[in-house]
């Protein structure tokens, strides 16, 4: 994205919204390790270099953008929900509790929230500020894609804490998504207490339970 885009901003200005945040998640698919969401609200018209949807950026680009966005936003928050509360929400219901708790942290706070994807609730959980979802979102808006790199990053931060914490299963080499090697050191070792239980159904039915 050589130049951020403005028109999802901009249309919810001319609606007459002035606080307008991007929201994005991390960490959905993953077998270990909480669900990460970060809402950011950009100076009108900030021009950041190389900013893009996060899976789109490399990880070094990745580090500076989230410097330059948390120096530079007018507010900004990242929030998780823990790999227990993932297993008793479902993943839907636990990405939308991340995302509203992102929102709510921002100070000043958010009028209007601009959300990657096209979901908004789960049974239990939603997003309740005004917003818009919008489909490729973090390809298509500045605000969200500076919030889908501030979740990626927070995210990927903590599982190098979580690595130390558990080094046997090298969080830091695959960020506890279903990698081979994460199989392989669940099989040597089985779950951790930050492992999302409800996501290793299919890997302890192949164990026999």
């Amino acid at each position: 994205m050589a130049e951020p885009l403005w028109d999802l901003e901009a249309a919810a200005w001319e609606q007459g919204y002035r606080r307008v945040c991007g929201c994005d998640e991390a960490g959905a698919g993953p077998l270990a390790g909480p669900v990460y969401a970060a809402a950011v609200i950009l100076p009108r018209g900030l021009t950041l270099p190389w900013l893009n949807d996060s899976k789109k950026v490399t990880a070094r680009r990745r580090d500076i953008l989230f410097d330059q966005i948390i120096e530079q936003a007018a507010a900004w928050a990242a929030a998780s929900v823990p790999p227990e509360e993932v297993d008793a929400l479902d993943i839907l219901n636990a990405r939308m509790k991340a995302m509203q708790k992102a929102i709510d942290a921002l100070d000043p706070p958010a009028d209007f929230a601009l959300i990657d994807g096209n979901r908004d609730h789960g049974s239990r959980c939603a997003v309740t500020t005004p917003h818009q979802t919008a489909v490729g979102g973090d390809g298509r808006s500045a605000s969200i894609a500076a919030a889908s790199i501030l979740a990626k990053v927070s995210r990927d931060r903590y599982m190098l804490e979580l690595a130390e914490r558990y080094p046997q299963y090298q969080f830091d080499r695959h960020k506890g998504y279903g990698t081979k090697l994460h199989y392989a050191m669940l099989d040597r070792y089985g779950p951790s207490p930050v492992h999302r239980r409800s996501f290793l159904k299919k890997w302890e039915a192949g164990r026999g339970g």
